[in-house]
């Protein structure tokens, strides 16, 4: 997922400056731009996410809790995963639906030359918050265990 979202972003900046070079040089812009840009940046940051979570590339603020007994700091760990892995799963929730019409009934957004199908951008945001839940509930698992055991929480191989 992470090198389809950066071969998305790569050939996005084509279209952008195939745009911007149509607007000023043939006072013609490139058709459904805004559209097509708006729904590639959606997929590009919610692919992301899962790898960001799994390798620990998500912000941490343990200014407070790396003082406190190693097993303390795997307990909060475990809870923040927690905490990531139930926002993940709200927008899972509430993001199905919404998929599921986008797919079903042929949603589009834009008008004239190019109208964008929504249901790729709506079910990008469903799979990539499903594997987003799945890396926290993996991370609290491992987490849970670390505090049980007494040792601190365990971090991924790029933070280690």
């Amino acid at each position: 997922m992470l090198v389809f979202a950066a071969l998305l972003g790569f050939s996005l900046s084509f279209v952008v400056c195939a745009d911007v070079i149509g607007r000023v040089v043939f006072n013609s812009p490139l058709q459904g731009t805004p559209e097509m840009v708006s729904s590639a940046i959606v997929i590009i940051c919610f692919m992301q996410a899962p790898s960001a979570i799994r390798s620990g590339g998500m912000i941490h603020m343990d200014f407070v809790v790396i003082h406190l007994p190693a097993r303390w700091q795997s307990w909060f760990a475990a809870l923040s995963a927690l905490l990531g892995a139930a926002f993940f799963a709200f927008i899972l929730w509430g993001g199905y639906d919404p998929a599921w019409y986008a797919w079903s009934e042929g949603e589009y957004e834009g008008e004239g030359a190019l109208r964008v199908p929504t249901w790729p951008a709506r079910l990008t945001i469903v799979i990539a918050c499903a594997l987003a839940t799945l890396n926290y509930l993996l991370i609290v698992i491992r987490n849970v265990r670390a505090a049980l055991a007494g040792n601190a929480p365990t971090l991924p191989p790029q933070q280690a």
